[in-house]
């Protein structure tokens, strides 16, 4: 064991990677505080919090954020119609910067000096969670160990995370892992690497888990009423049996709810990584499916055409932010700002129909409307 070294508080999930890396931490000589988000994953928490105690966690923090994650990440990026490369909703680009908050408030509250995470070298959540933290708290200081020699030589490979994690006790999966990676939040789940890493290789059917195969769907669509304020949904209603949500939580939820049945929300691409790598990634975004085409038509019915063209730029631009990590830059902060203006005539609601794995339209009212029917006739 080395020389007794300063506090680091770990983004801890509780799967191998971090277990291992909680434990390697305690072998440098750090006290070890683990922080776990409850972001809207699976998760049996309960069961994380003993683990990583029997790892020698000095504490533990396993923090709710998902309604803040709802009303103060997604919502901006509903406003903004954001999408990054056409087609990506950014539902993990969304979640680092909202963890990393939490990240940052603990270790601020327990005297850190330093925070951990599991992030790989080669993908985007590295940027994400250390550009974070650093326009948090300019003084922290950052371990990642997967871009440490001593750290990725030692384990070049699962094999040796295996016998590492048998070696000091750290429980190993009993059934098989995926040949995938995963990462789950409220807002969607990607997945990427394994096999998946050949993108001629078509996603195994058996590969999805927030959403229901289309052609095996509801044969009869769910119809809803979403309505707006400020580009903000305030409300929702399923015509067919009434059933109504008010607060952003749960409207959101039951918007997954909705599109996951109907298999809303599937995309397969490749996109271009902030670290000058292509990767392919496979993306469920069921709520963040429906709200885009709702926003989108909303918008498009109450927002001048000049401004709106405008917008539309900020919003490419507010896109490629978040992507590459940059939530809390004065630029980012410019833009939501702008964006928010945009949407102040917003209002007004959208019928919708969801049905085989698509988002139908089916009419908009507007008190702000700037569609006149006698012109057209």
């Amino acid at each position: 064991m080395a020389e007794p070294r300063d506090t680091v508080v770990l983004a801890y999930s509780g799967g191998l990677d971090t277990s291992c890396i909680l434990v390697w931490l305690k072998e440098q000589g750090y006290t070890v505080i683990a922080f776990l988000a409850n972001i809207g994953q699976k998760e049996d928490f309960d069961a994380a919090r003993k683990k990583a105690l029997a790892l020698g966690a000095e504490k533990v923090y396993i923090q709710d954020v998902c309604r803040e994650f709802v009303e103060e990440f997604i919502w901006p990026a509903v406003q903004a119609n954001a999408l990054y490369e056409d087609r990506y909703l950014l539902g993990t680009a969304l979640a680092r910067p909202c963890i990393a908050r939490r990240l940052v408030l603990v270790a601020k509250e327990q005297g850190a000096r330093y925070i951990a995470h599991g992030a790989t070298g080669k993908g985007n959540d590295q940027v994400r969670f250390e550009l974070s933290c650093y326009a948090l708290c300019p003084s922290i200081k950052v371990i990642a160990p997967w871009r440490m020699p001593e750290f990725y030589q030692r384990f070049p490979g699962r094999r040796e995370l295996m016998e590492y994690a048998q070696k000091h006790g750290i429980p190993v999966p009993v059934t098989p892992k995926a040949p995938w990676s995963m990462d789950e939040n409220l807002m969607h789940i990607s997945y990427e690497a394994g096999i998946l890493e050949n993108p001629k290789n078509r996603a195994p059917l058996d590969l999805y888990t927030k959403t229901c195969d289309p052609t095996t769907s509801p044969d009869i669509p769910d119809e809803l009423e979403i309505e707006f304020e400020k580009g903000v949904p305030v409300k929702v209603t399923n015509t067919k049996n009434g059933v109504t949500h008010r607060s952003a939580l749960e409207l959101f939820m039951y918007l997954n709810d909705i599109a996951g049945k109907h298999g809303v929300g599937r995309i397969d691409i490749v996109e271009n990584r902030f670290v000058g790598m292509k990767s392919r990634g496979i993306y469920e975004t069921p709520a963040g499916t429906i709200l885009y085409h709702a926003h989108l038509d909303i918008e498009a019915f109450t927002m001048d055409r000049e401004v709106r063209k405008i917008k539309q730029g900020l919003s490419l631009k507010f896109s490629e932010l978040v992507y590459n990590g940059f939530w809390y830059s004065p630029e980012c902060e410019f833009l939501q700002h702008c964006i928010a203006r945009s949407q102040e005539a917003v209002a007004g609601t959208v019928r919708v129909s969801v049905f085989k794995g698509q988002v139908y339209v089916l009419g908009r009212e507007s008190p702000h409307s700037l569609y006149n029917e006698e012109l057209v006739r």
